[in-house]
């Protein structure tokens, strides 16, 4: 496995806007040097895994942002994927979402999500929220060696 780039994350978002303020919390901080963007379920697999026996030649993230409610594959089985495979088992997952849902923040953590964060509305708070999550997982966070 390629060790993952420290400055590299992986944004899945099929919300315009959530993209928009995302990029621009983190950007403006400064604490990725690239930020990769796919816009569903199945998107995100083929990033990470590649498509058939082909394996993506790109470095996996160190930090992976996921929201949940998907188009094609909903982020709860995304998440479950990259668990399950040896390659992506470590990578940090965020789950970021509408979501406020029990049944759904439980599965996430039974499935070894690392934070579950329900996006606030408030324009200031969102931008907050992800500079921290930003700031926390790339910053301040070991992840482990593999």
């Amino acid at each position: 496995m390629i060790r993952g780039n420290t400055t590299r994350m992986l944004l899945v978002e099929d919300d315009p806007n959530d993209i928009e303020l995302i990029q621009l919390a983190l950007e403006n901080y400064h604490f990725v040097n690239q930020i990769d963007i796919v816009e569903d379920g199945e998107q995100a697999l083929e990033y990470l895994f590649g498509q058939g026996d082909e394996q993506p030649r790109r470095q996996l993230p160190r930090l992976i942002l996921l929201d949940l409610k998907l188009p094609k594959i909903n982020g709860i089985q995304v998440l479950e994927a990259i668990r399950r495979d040896p390659r992506t088992k470590n990578i940090v997952v965020v789950v970021m979402t509408s979501s406020a849902e029990d049944s759904d923040l439980q599965a996430c953590y039974n499935l070894g999500v690392n934070s579950y964060i329900t996006k606030p509305f408030d324009f200031q708070q969102f931008i907050e929220i992800a500079r921290q999550v930003g700031f926390y997982w790339m910053m301040l966070n070991q992840p482990p060696l593999e």
